[in-house]
């Protein structure tokens, strides 16, 4: 399989979850074994409830995310990591270990190149 090819389904697979909340929304998701959407709104107060719901269904297509739908009024809908949701923990333990690591150079890499350019 060739990563740079658009049909490759490696390729599908990383773009899906690793879309702006798709990461974010699985991590929170590991603080708590069932949450509701309304609690991962409050986890991640910049997301919209739009965005977040297409997050949700994205994840829960891709098999990631399993949803519960009870039969209440209001209806309640909770969310938690598939078991295949759940062997990606690590992988993206590891990179928010190395987002730790490396913040301090990569924000003063932002901070240099985000001054205007001298021209001689």
């Amino acid at each position: 399989m060739d990563a740079f090819d658009p049909k490759c389904p490696i390729r599908n697979i990383l773009a899906r979850f690793s879309e702006k909340w798709g990461l974010l929304v699985i991590y929170t998701l590991t603080l708590k074994p069932k949450t509701r959407f309304n609690e991962l709104r409050k986890e991640i107060p910049d997301i919209s409830a739009r965005m977040l719901s297409a997050t949700l269904n994205t994840l829960v297509a891709d098999g990631l995310v399993e949803r519960y739908s009870y039969n209440t009024v209001p209806p309640t809908v909770e969310y938690s990591l598939s078991p295949i949701g759940l062997t990606l923990v690590p992988y993206l333990e590891s990179l928010i270990g190395w987002a730790k690591e490396n913040s301090e150079e990569i924000m003063k890499h932002r901070i240099e190149t985000s001054k205007p350019m001298r021209t001689y």
